[in-house]
């Protein structure tokens, strides 16, 4: 049995156990570990399967659920790319989302803020997502395309309105708005194929009964929804700090520190919300048995059921 699989079905964990867990997952140490380092770690969970952050105090047996947790996909238990791993979403998005919010001098100006936002959200939630049904590789590359041209197309909206909307409010609400909605969108665009053709279900001992198209739908919507959570405040609260910082007295004076203050707030906003949003769901999900497709009903007398969720 995986691992990582292993370790997210036996440990039950409650909301404020799995926020604890991820701030540790989202270490930044976990974009340079080696992978020798990594493979070392889990020979040593695959030899000890009974290995549990819980019930041992051994401090290498937690560096090995760290490393592995935070850096091999529960699917397909292959080494998730550097940029791509859970960690790395906060130093990446952080400051795209600061550029992408700031009001631009001409449209081409706000293009590559827009595309490089984008680009790197649907890669990540491709990455990351459910890897346990078919995808061919030109399918990959066509969806991908399609989400990354419709999602900077979409939001770059906003700035082509900004010139007709004459209300301040809308202005900076508008593009809070389209962000979040994009954002989202972009989750259930990009595993638009999980819901189609299924994603794995398993046991408590990782056996596959089957692939469920109701898993899958319930997958991408979590997921969804947490990126609905992440970059909606992620670009609220910013703004709503940002418009009491523009009266004070120091701003008046040094107006160029308007982009720093945004950048520091997203980042202190974002660093807590990444981990929030993770945390709101199970990483391997549970459904139950009865809400499942007749066929997968009938080969198990199971009344519960796994599926991995992805990030």
């Amino acid at each position: 049995m995986e691992p990582n699989v292993r370790f997210w079905i036996t440990e039950r964990q409650s909301f404020i156990r799995r926020f604890v867990q991820w701030t540790e997952l989202l270490d930044p140490t976990n974009l340079v570990v080696s992978i020798e380092k990594i493979e070392n770690s889990r020979q040593l969970l695959l030899r000890n399967e009974a290995a549990s952050l819980r019930d041992l105090e051994d401090r290498r047996v937690q560096d090995a659920w760290k490393r592995s947790l935070s850096t091999v996909h529960p699917d397909s238990s292959r080494l998730i790319p550097v940029p791509f791993r859970p960690a790395a979403l906060l130093p990446f998005t952080a400051p795209m989302v600061t550029l992408s919010r700031l009001a631009p001098d001409s449209i081409p100006r706000s293009l590559l803020p827009h595309v490089s936002f984008y680009t790197y959200t649907t890669v990540f939630n491709l990455i990351n997502g459910n890897a346990s049904y078919n995808r061919r590789l030109h399918e990959s590359l066509l969806l991908e395309t399609g989400v990354i041209a419709s999602s900077s197309f979409f939001g770059l909206l906003p700035h082509l309105l900004q010139l007709r909307l004459k209300s301040a409010l809308w202005q900076k609400a508008l593009p809070i708005i389209i962000l979040t909605h994009i954002s989202a969108m972009n989750v259930v665009a990009v595993r638009s194929l999980e819901p189609i053709r299924g994603i794995e279900v398993m046991d408590k001992d990782g056996n596959v009964m089957g692939y469920s198209r109701k898993a899958g739908t319930k997958a991408v919507r979590d997921t969804a929804t947490s990126r609905i959570v992440l970059f909606g405040t992620s670009a609220f609260i910013p703004e709503v700090f940002s418009h009491f910082f523009t009266r004070t007295q120091f701003f008046r004076q040094y107006p160029w520190s308007l982009w720093t203050f945004k950048l520091s707030c997203t980042i202190l906003v974002m660093g807590l919300m990444v981990p929030f949003s993770f945390s709101m769901y199970p990483q391997i999900g549970r459904i139950q048995c009865s809400h499942l497709e007749t066929e997968i009903q009938s080969a198990t007398e199971e009344t519960e059921l796994f599926y991995n969720r992805g990030v």
